[in-house]
């Protein structure tokens, strides 16, 4: 940050709020760990405003993009490819700008499955608990059907878990259970289940005290993962351990997510471990 020149290369990320983005930190520690003369900014962009700033990175010659809440879909329209993960899902969380050519990649479900991987657990022949149908359900029950697993979705209006189902469907042998989130279907989604996601925000900073999931039907077979990373071992989590469940908790998959950005930029090998204590440094849990 200190030595930008003429020749320093901009990445970025575009958000609708963009404050709260680890990113910045996250990136920024791997491009001075290893010497690389880039620079990442965070960009304010509001709906309205998406087509400008897109036009504004081919301009400006910005090599790289992050893209986050709310910007993940509509910004496809304003790309020159898609990557086939990004095309089947239906939404971009990174931007490859190659001489004004824009490709736009999913990294946030290849992320996930990372994560996954990384400790050991391979999705493939599973049974999986999915909780919540939002934008980050999606990315996760696409990368997890594609891997192999079998997939039991659960939200709170049940048309958008069998709208998410019938998508997965249409690219994958087998099409996930959809159900309403109850205690009875949680009961019922656990019964056999190998992992459980929780994908949606409860527990999430300010709410710790709330958790999607009876602390009574984990159970110690379980490998139990949770998006939210603020805090992070959230309720849910904490319940899981004393059940006795493996937990993974959600900043792995927002530094690996990021590490896997960062390698389409540049060409190298992300540090990950720098860039995951720049994370949990700036969220205040550095021990």
């Amino acid at each position: 940050m200190n030595s930008i020149t003429g020749k320093t290369k901009i990445c970025g990320i575009i958000g609708d709020p963009i404050e709260h983005s680890m990113s910045p930190v996250m990136h920024n520690a791997a491009f001075q760990a290893l010497g690389l003369d880039y620079v990442y900014l965070p960009f304010h962009v509001r709906r309205e405003e998406l087509p400008g700033a897109i036009a504004g990175i081919r301009a400006l010659n910005v090599v790289g993009l992050n893209v986050t809440i709310p910007h993940k879909e509509a910004v496809i329209l304003l790309l020159d490819k898609l990557e086939p993960l990004a095309e089947k899902m239906g939404a971009v969380n990174t931007i490859v700008n190659e001489g004004g050519l824009l490709t736009g990649h999913n990294t946030d479900a290849p992320g996930f499955l990372q994560a996954l991987r990384s400790k050991g657990i391979d999705p493939e022949g599973k049974s999986i608990l999915i909780l919540g149908a939002g934008g980050a359900s999606k990315g996760i029950s696409f990368i997890l059907a594609e891997a192999g697993a079998s997939l039991v979705i659960l939200n709170r209006t049940v048309t958008r878990a069998e709208e998410l189902a019938s998508q997965i469907a249409q690219y994958y042998h087998r099409r996930p259970e959809a159900l309403t989130l109850s205690e009875e279907n949680l009961a019922r989604g656990l019964d056999g289940a190998d992992i459980l996601v929780n994908t949606t925000s409860v527990g999430m900073v300010p709410y710790v005290n709330q958790t999607p999931m009876p602390a009574n039907l984990l159970n110690p077979n379980l490998v139990v993962c949770d998006i939210v990373y603020n805090p992070l071992e959230t309720r849910l989590l904490k319940e899981a351990k004393a059940a006795g469940a493996r937990t993974i908790d959600g900043l792995n998959m927002l530094v690996w997510q990021g590490a896997l950005a960062f390698e389409k930029w540049t060409g190298q090998k992300a540090p990950f471990e720098i860039m995951k204590q720049a994370a949990v440094k700036a969220l205040g849990y550095e021990k």
